[in-house]
Order: C-alpha cells, then sequence, then structure tokens
C-alpha cells in the first residue's frame, strides 16, 4: 500500500534530521569524530528516505492511474 511508503519515507526524513541536529550539536561541542559520525548517519538516512519518496509516488501514481 503506497500510503506505508510514504510513512516509511517520512520516519526516514524524521531519523535523518535527528542525525543532523546531533551531528550539528557534536561539531559544536568541538567533538568531530562524533560529528562525522552522525552526518554520515543523516546522509545514510537521507538516501533511505529519498528512495522510499520516489517509490511510494511511483506506487501512487500507479494507484491513481488504475482508479481514474
Amino acid at each position: 500500500m503506497p500510503k506505508d511508503e510514504h510513512y516509511r519515507a517520512a520516519e526516514l526524513h524524521d531519523l535523518a534530521a535527528q542525525a543532523h541536529r546531533v551531528a550539528a550539536t557534536q561539531h559544536g561541542k568541538g567533538d568531530h569524530m562524533t560529528g562525522h559520525e552522525f552526518s554520515r548517519q543523516a546522509m545514510e538516512h537521507s538516501a533511505k528516505a529519498f528512495k522510499f519518496s520516489q517509490e511510494a509516488l511511483k506506487k501512487s501514481e500507479d494507484a491513481a492511474g488504475k482508479k481514474g
């Protein structure tokens, strides 16, 4: 169901945002190694969120095409 993919994409976007916030905090404290690790995690979550968003969009478009 496309709704599930949309929720998963939103969840991954939230995880990416949280990782970005933690990375910024760590960088601000001078803990650059931890900051870089959270930045890497944020990038991974963002890439997964984009993938899920694209899949959700395609499934939504397919479902709308079948109904319309």
